[in-house]
């Protein structure tokens, strides 16, 4: 059987049993590779003065790592420069943000060919290389300039922006060019993959075939669509356990009788929770009668802190839930409790099952598996209502939720007063279906898809033997 070799910008291995919680692409390729024979490969996470080319291996709950520390240039030009400061707000459609800067493109030329320099000798010629998110879309590139002739996927954790947007990036046709390297690149939405289709036909003097593919560049790749899970049964069983149990007890007494709206996320200006927070506080000047009977308990773990951005984020925040709370809090009662602790992901699970609601707001998100999570952590006795963005990945499976345009603060007001007050058939009807979905389409279930795509459209290729037409290379 073919090994599978996972790369990932950070590998983070796979968490001892109630270790703090990973994020979300992390416990996605854990669970991918628990029960497939192969590698994951990636940065360490580390600094090192100087680049030394050393490769740390090691086996942890069945998963076998292997990383390398980065030079702290490496990390300020290609991570928190090029990944963080200008793919990441691009893509995310906030090109207020978006820095262009030279050296970052520089930096993140420099740490894909460190990649496959370090990778390339590890793989083995049957290996199936899947190569993760957008800190790494040239690898494939460079892994073929190294003479790889491996079936080579790709995918994208985080939104394909629109063509408009992607033409403010500089070089934008050698990023664009290198997914081509690849023999799929998989997107979590048919928007996604319509967007990135949008700017090969208008752009890239590109073709769409009727069988999927899409030929430019001189070469010919399989954008498709695979929407990412979790794992449905794992985190359900998670939800059951005793510690749990613990984190939902303590919950449920500091409630005091009175309904909870729960908001987890990374703190990153693509969740919205600013735009959250002045909802809820909507919600209470418009529905006095909601006074001291709800509370909002919003968990903002810290993220990227070394960018302005965040920064500022992190301030802003505290501002903001401290003049809500400000205006409306009692003695005895607080309207929202504003969190940044990284908890444990059976804590995590305990907090789900605790609340009534939960708040999926982001302005524009890839997937967002916490909307899954808390389905999977559900009662179905008496289950908590999703309120969803139509702008997160996850609305198009997820449409039971209360869908709602997080840019409008009467529309997520109005859906949180909605939730409240839900019958309970309602919620066990819409949970179940939601229920249903989280489980069909489970990690394994994105894992498997990819992976037999991978390999159908890497075998179609090699007996079509295009030609091939050499691009420029990567520079920055």
């Amino acid at each position: 059987m073919s090994r599978l070799i996972v790369i990932s910008n950070r590998v983070t291995p796979p968490a001892p049993e109630g270790a703090a919680s990973q994020g979300g692409l992390a416990m996605a390729i854990s669970a991918a590779l628990r029960e497939y024979s192969g590698i994951w490969f990636g940065w360490s996470g580390q600094s090192t003065p100087e680049f030394t080319g050393t490769l740390n291996t090691q086996t942890v709950n069945g998963v076998t790592v292997a990383t390398m520390d980065l030079e702290d240039q490496d990390i300020e030009e290609y991570y928190n420069g090029y990944a963080n400061r200008t793919l990441w707000p691009l893509f995310h459609y906030r090109i207020d943000l978006t820095q262009y800067e030279r050296s970052f493109g520089e930096g993140y030329a420099r740490v894909n060919a460190r990649f496959a320099d370090m990778l390339a000798p590890l793989i083995e010629p049957d290996d199936l290389i899947w190569v993760q998110d957008y800190h790494l879309i040239p690898l494939g590139r460079e892994l073929r300039a190294r003479g790889l002739k491996n079936a080579m996927g790709f995918f994208l954790h985080i939104p394909w922006p629109a063509r408009e947007l992607i033409l403010t990036l500089p070089r934008h046709r050698q990023l664009v060019e290198s997914l081509f390297h690849y023999d799929v690149v998989g997107f979590h939405t048919e928007e996604w993959k319509n967007a990135f289709l949008s700017y090969v036909l208008h752009d890239a003097n590109g073709m769409a075939l009727s069988d999927g593919r899409a030929t430019a560049f001189g070469r010919t790749v399989l954008p498709k669509a695979f929407p990412i899970g979790i794992d449905a049964q794992g985190f359900a069983a998670l939800a059951a356990a005793p510690e749990a149990q613990e984190s939902y007890k303590r919950i449920i007494e500091s409630k005091a009788r009175r309904k909870m709206l729960l908001g987890v996320d990374r703190l990153d200006y693509s969740k919205g929770i600013d735009e959250r927070l002045l909802a809820f506080e909507r919600l209470l000047s418009e529905s006095p009668d909601l006074l001291r009977e709800i509370f909002l308990l919003q968990i903002s773990t810290y993220t990227r802190s070394e960018v302005e951005a965040y920064q500022d984020m992190i301030a802003r925040l505290d501002a903001l839930s401290g003049r809500i709370n400000g205006a409306y809090a009692e003695m005895d009662w607080i309207p929202i409790r504003n969190v940044h602790r990284l908890h444990a992901r059976d804590e995590l699970a305990g907090i789900y099952r605790a609340a009534d609601v939960a708040l999926v707001t982001p302005l524009r998100d890839g997937m967002n598996l916490v909307a899954k999570e808390f389905i999977a952590a559900q009662d179905e006795a008496d289950p908590g209502v999703l309120v969803l963005s139509r702008f997160a990945g996850a609305a198009a499976q997820m449409g039971d939720a209360l869908i709602v345009n997080p840019f409008s603060q009467e529309d997520v007001a109005d859906a949180m007063r909605r939730a409240l007050s839900m019958p309970i058939e309602e919620r066990r009807k819409r949970w179940r279906t939601l229920m249903d979905g989280v489980e069909r389409d489970d990690v394994m279930a994105w894992r498997d898809s990819f992976v037999a795509a991978l390999k159908e459209a890497h075998a179609s290729g090699q007996k079509r033997r295009p030609a091939r037409i050499a691009a420029a290379r990567w520079d920055g």
